[in-house]
């Protein structure tokens, strides 16, 4: 049963996933539960994957999910270098941006390239 139709159509799911990155690390680091910090993020990762898989099909979803999956690894690797909130901060803006560039401008009445001025996009409607 769906509460809100087409909720997903119009949802960006950059911030859920960076939420998720942020709020997971935070969790886990604030009560010493690893397992309560992955349940954070698993939260986060599956809404936006039940947004993508309705939104942009099951090719999107999974290359987005092996991207914010790819993060998440790259995230304890590079914490060891730079620091871990560093870490979880740049892997939640990198995830946000490929959510961003790959599913959220695309939403209905989003352009991410407009038009120059003069020309109109072809199925755009007339002024």
């Amino acid at each position: 049963m769906r509460i809100i139709p087409h909720m997903g159509q119009r949802l960006a799911t950059a911030p859920i996933a960076a939420a998720g990155l942020i709020a997971g690390y935070g969790v886990a680091a604030a009560t010493g539960s690893r397992a309560l910090g992955g349940l954070v993020l698993a939260a986060c990762g599956l809404a936006c994957i039940a947004i993508w898989l309705r939104r942009n099909g099951r090719r999107t979803a999974a290359r987005l999910t092996v991207a914010g999956l790819g993060a998440f690894a790259c995230s304890h690797a590079l914490a060891l270098v730079i620091g871990a909130w560093p870490a979880v901060l740049l892997a939640a803006a990198v995830t946000a941006t490929l959510c961003w560039r790959f599913s959220d401008s695309h939403r209905a009445g989003i352009v991410a390239h407009p038009a120059p001025p003069g020309r109109r996009l072809r199925g755009a409607p007339a002024d």
